[in-house]
């Protein structure tokens, strides 16, 4: 059974589909999600709140529609049964040629970059869903929101500096580092937190938030890592 991380896709059986649109909560709803299934696109887990009442045998998951809906966010619940496979956000490296002319050349730089120090940024939000779907998800004051998974504090340091060094004509950056076990921060709140700046962090999940003060709640093996 896989395990579920903050911003996995999720591949849904044609059953599945059929039976989210004979429950969408209204026309605009319907049509979404039938464009969806009609195009084979994924879903994104979302966060599971079996805390909070919420069955454990679904999976939370939803979508981000189209400019041409207003960017309507839809959430919906499905068992694990319906589920074919899972899938991750386009690589970084992969989705230049979304971005403005200006940006491309320092992007490529930058996707070269993180190469070097061992991580593939992933691009989720607005750009990572029209990488997906081929339709408009990016407005022009949109962020590209990458997501990077890292296995300790002294790469995430390595790669949260990076990412505030670049700098993308034209586009601002934005996005997570991924630890291992899914505790998720954002890269700039690390650099603060890291400095001295703050004396906690906001640590996500898919089964909620909270803020963390100590090392060894964010990554797993604290020694290797400080």
């Amino acid at each position: 059974m896989a395990r579920l991380h903050r911003h996995q896709l999720v591949h849904l059986t044609p059953a599945a589909w059929e039976r989210l649109r004979t429950i969408a909560r209204d026309p605009v709803e319907r049509d979404c999600l039938t464009l969806w299934a009609s195009r084979g696109l994924p879903l994104v887990v979302t966060q599971q709140r079996c805390d909070a009442g919420g069955d454990p045998a679904l999976i939370a998951m939803g979508m981000s529609a189209p400019l041409r809906w207003e960017s309507r966010r839809i959430g919906v619940s499905v068992a694990r049964h319906e589920v074919m496979f899972f899938d991750e956000f386009p690589a970084a490296r992969t989705v230049s040629r979304l971005l403005p002319a200006p940006a491309r050349a320092a992007w490529d730089v930058l996707c070269r970059a993180a190469s070097a120090c061992g991580v593939q940024p992933r691009v989720y939000g607005s750009y990572g869903w029209q990488a997906l779907s081929t339709m408009v998800h990016v407005r022009a004051d949109s962020d590209a929101d990458l997501w990077i998974g890292v296995t300790d504090a002294d790469q995430a340091d390595q790669v949260a500096t990076l990412m505030a060094a670049a700098e993308i004509p034209g586009l601002r950056l934005d996005g997570e580092l991924v630890f291992e076990g899914d505790n998720a921060v954002s890269w700039r709140e690390w650099l603060t937190w890291r400095a001295g700046g703050v004396r906690s962090i906001l640590v996500k999940s898919i089964g909620g938030s909270r803020l963390v003060t100590d090392l060894g709640e964010i990554v797993r093996d604290v020694k290797a890592a400080a």
